[in-house]
């Protein structure tokens, strides 16, 4: 940040179509390997990046989390421990030593549990008496900082944060000022698995914001074959902590969250607009002191829209103009995890950075007109120092954060 704490992350968990671990999930971002695929007959949904329970299970597998805790939670928050626990080892926080009131929790997402709401209603319909107590503490998203804070021992600040598609970088923002204030040394952030309910999703697609139909496939964020995002469900945790905490803790922080932005459009609708992206974008690099010829690397938002990738190529060319950073989406990977989506573009900022590469775009074939410098089909390897990520949301809802790699 311009001012006040360094923040860095010092932790990173990710459970996504592309994996169980954030081993695998870099693997498959740098072979460019899509986890989304055709759906079977029948199913109203015609494209799905699909995340079994499997997956969540081998997410926790190796994590020592009290069986409990596992037994009786939601599969949102199942997910989330699994995340959370990866980051928790990774940051070396598990060896204890910590004082609890200096660690904070905020998740990021809302409407987390419609699949197991729509459950519930059909049990009230045959009989009230058939609806399970635990609901009323599982709907509500709150109950995803309760079992964070009781399994990993976190007596300081605690929160949801929403913001449609942007929920994620909203709660790494939030993180980011506990621990830019000094309310905590260090903030488990945690995007949320968000199961929306099939009349939700259904929304989406007569809404007119996912692909209506398996024919002529998918498309892709910023070709010209895009109609619609692909659903993607994922969870992603980040340790972030103060620069000095990581000092004092002996831990190499992955990499540094240097600055951010987050501004509405003053309109209810889903329809973005170039001013407002472009100028969160701005503000964020503004906040982290570098202008746009630093920046290696822009990790879109991408859905696959047409109108909003073309609003966002359009603001990434008014930012960046002739500096033309690599761009790629892992929305065209991994689909559209929702509410968790800004977690998982800043998670893939994070190992390009570490790992110095630029992960594919393999479905560009026909790139938009005034698309930015999108990566080909193959991984670029090259240096990387700074990147953006970005993070739209429904409802007028922008934001952008700027990365520093940490040699």
């Amino acid at each position: 940040m311009a001012s006040g704490a360094r923040v860095v992350v010092t932790g990173l968990g990710v459970v996504s179509p592309l994996g169980p671990d954030v081993a695998r999930f870099t693997e498959a971002l740098r072979a460019g390997r899509t986890a989304i695929a055709r759906t079977g007959p029948g199913d109203f949904v015609p494209y799905r990046a699909a995340l079994s329970d499997a997956v969540v299970a081998d997410g926790a597998a190796a994590l020592d989390l009290p069986s409990a805790a596992i037994r009786r939670a939601s599969r949102p928050v199942r997910a989330s421990l699994a995340v959370a626990g990866q980051a928790w080892r990774e940051a070396r926080l598990h060896h204890g030593g910590l004082d609890p009131r200096r660690l904070s929790v905020v998740v990021g997402g809302h409407n987390l549990n419609g699949t197991q709401s729509a459950a519930a209603a059909d049990r009230f319909q045959r009989d009230p008496m058939l609806v399970p107590p635990r609901l009323a503490l599982q709907f509500q998203d709150t109950d995803q900082v309760g079992a964070l804070s009781e399994t990993f021992g976190i007596r300081g600040e605690g929160m949801t944060v929403g913001g449609a598609s942007a929920s994620g970088h909203l709660a790494l923002i939030q993180g980011a000022r506990l621990v830019v204030w000094g309310v905590a040394d260090i903030c488990l952030v945690v995007g949320a698995l968000a199961e929306p309910s099939p009349a939700e999703l259904r929304s989406f697609l007569n809404l007119g914001a996912m692909v209506p139909t398996a024919d002529g496939g998918p498309g892709g964020p910023f070709d010209g074959s895009h109609r619609g995002f692909v659903h993607g469900p994922a969870a992603v945790a980040m340790v972030l902590e103060s620069a000095a905490s990581a000092l004092r803790r002996g831990v190499r922080p992955l990499v540094e969250l240097a600055g951010h932005a987050a501004g509405l459009d003053a309109n209810s609708q889903p329809d973005p607009t170039v001013d407002g992206e472009a100028e969160v974008m701005t503000r964020a690099l503004a906040d982290a002191g570098v202008s746009p010829g630093d920046v290696d690397l822009i990790s879109a938002h991408g859905t696959g829209s047409p109108l909003g990738d073309q609003v966002e190529a359009e603001a990434i060319t008014r930012v960046f103009g002739a500096a033309s950073p690599w761009v790629n989406a892992p929305k065209g990977l991994a689909g559209h995890a929702l509410t968790a989506a800004g977690t998982l573009t800043a998670a893939a900022v994070a190992v390009q950075l570490r790992d110095s590469f630029v992960h594919p775009n393999p479905w560009l074939r026909n790139p938009i007109d005034n698309a930015p410098r999108l990566v080909g089909a193959t991984a670029v390897d090259t240096p990387l120092r700074w990147a953006v990520s970005n993070a739209f949301g429904f409802g007028g809802f922008n934001s952008a954060l700027v990365w520093r790699a940490c040699s």
